[in-house]
């Protein structure tokens, strides 16, 4: 009989994330597949009794909890120790978190600490023939694999819009506190500190991933590049369509060759095969070329939009659902006065 445990970390109010909830859900419906199998959860942070609340009604037979100020923040012996010490009251054989910063720094040393195996990324839960099974990625998103294990305790970290959040009814319900042998602290969070809400690009929560390309910084019409108005353009639809930003490989490396860039372009936007695959509802797609590199990063996108000169480009090849031949400058700057005008 598998104990399967729902793990996860509080928001600073007490509730939990959006990540959480789905990963729950998915939860919920494993226990529900696997018959005989015993549903329990687990929670850690500053407080954990309005989480308990939100999700009473969901089936778990049990409500274990770490609670403190020492659980507040993400601190890798702190989480690490919580979530040992729960896996162990529990008597888990199966452990299911969000892949989350949180668990996803920590709990590969808790499986090893626990003697068990670990897998990320995780995009699916089913049973198999009254096993369960998980659905991963491999290959940067070209290959994908179902994989069970016999070893126990395992844990899967799933990732996000894999499932539906959960949304059943909020209950009362009574915590089981967990004792914690706590480490020695050696590590001291002093504050957070966070750009403006305007100045954030990355929403992975967005309804809509706007992705630029390196067309955005090349010469126009006129004979010129306009790298600041391309700015002003982007950030403006940003705030006002409360969408995320990403970008291809080509723009974020364009400071290393001496050219015109988007300053508030990293990395960390970047989506494709060497970037992010997200899973926002929507997607469109300016100044980028659609070449197979990038597509695979939107691969979960549901809706996919592009804006290209070019009709002959790589997104009319069966890799848009919709493009929209004109000029990326132009379209925004009419969708920015159309947004401005209804807010």
């Amino acid at each position: 009989m598998e104990t399967i445990l729902f793990l996860a970390f509080t928001e600073a109010d007490g509730s939990l994330g959006q990540l959480a909830l789905e990963t729950l859900s998915a939860a919920q419906s494993l226990a529900t597949s696997l018959t005989g199998s015993k549903f329990v959860a687990g929670l850690i942070g500053a407080t954990v009794q309005p989480a308990a609340e939100a999700i009473a009604t969901s089936g778990v037979v049990r409500l274990l909890g770490v609670s403190g100020v020492e659980f507040a923040q993400s601190r890798y012996s702190t989480d690490a120790a919580a979530a040992e010490a729960i896996a162990k009251s529990a008597g888990a054989t199966i452990i299911l978190a969000p892949a989350g910063s949180r668990a996803n720094r920590t709990l590969a040393g808790v499986a090893q600490r626990l003697g068990g195996r670990i897998d990320t990324h995780v995009t699916a839960l089913a049973a198999t023939d009254g096993k369960p099974a998980v659905t991963r990625w491999y290959y940067r998103q070209r290959m994908e694999g179902v994989l069970s294990r016999s070893s126990r305790p395992w844990i899967v970290l799933l990732e996000s819009g894999c499932a539906p959040a959960y949304a059943g009814p909020a209950g009362s319900a009574t915590v089981e506190g967990v004792l914690v042998a706590l480490p020695h602290i050696r590590t001291e969070v002093t504050g957070l500190k966070s750009p403006p809400a305007d100045q954030q690009t990355i929403r992975p929560d967005a309804k809509l991933l706007l992705v630029a390309g390196a067309g955005w910084t090349k010469k126009q019409p006129d004979g010129q590049a306009h790298a600041a108005e391309a700015e002003q353009l982007i950030l403006g639809f940003l705030q006002q369509a409360q969408a995320s930003l990403g970008s291809t490989k080509s723009l974020v490396d364009l400071s290393g060759e001496g050219q015109a860039v988007l300053k508030f372009m990293t990395h960390l936007n970047q989506v494709g095969q060497t970037g992010s695959t997200p899973r926002h509802q929507k997607g469109l797609a300016t100044c980028c070329h659609g070449e197979e590199p990038h597509t695979v990063g939107w691969r979960f996108i549901n809706e996919r939009r592009a804006i290209n000169l070019n009709a002959a480009c790589s997104w009319a090849q069966g890799k848009a659902d919709v493009l929209y031949v004109a000029d990326a400058f132009e379209v925004l700057r009419k969708v920015n006065a159309l947004l401005g005008a209804t807010s």
